[in-house]
């Protein structure tokens, strides 16, 4: 909901969650983990934020790498394992993208995460 607003001039932002999670129909009963400036890190400069980011695609390559062994059916298989072993054996030797595509047999793709989010369709 703050992504989607142009103006945040003078943004009462306890008043905008209130009013968001009533929108939702929150139950009172359930209490929020999180609130919205639990998140300033992440704007407040670009440092955090690039970091966020590099958490975010360390979760497409654990989801893709995960689909290479789910698409082969078997999450032991050999053959995929060694191919693994490669990139955590090469250390700083080779482009890190070219041992992922060496392992995976193309680039990552964000396909994997989204299934595993439930934002696609298994």
């Amino acid at each position: 909901e703050f992504h989607t607003r142009t103006a945040v001039d003078e943004l009462d932002v306890a008043a905008f969650e209130r009013a968001v999670l009533d929108k939702i129909g929150m139950p009172a009963e359930i209490a929020v983990r999180h609130r919205p400036t639990h998140f300033q890190h992440l704007f407040a400069g670009s440092g955090y934020a690039a970091g966020y980011y590099a958490y975010l695609w360390a979760e497409v390559l654990d989801a893709d790498g995960y689909e290479a062994f789910a698409e082969a059916g078997d999450l032991f298989d050999p053959s995929l394992a060694a191919r693994l072993k490669t990139i955590y054996s090469s250390g700083d030797s080779r482009d890190p993208m070219d041992l992922y595509t060496a392992f995976r047999g193309r680039t990552p793709q964000i396909e994997a995460l989204l299934k595993h989010r439930g934002l696609v369709e298994a």
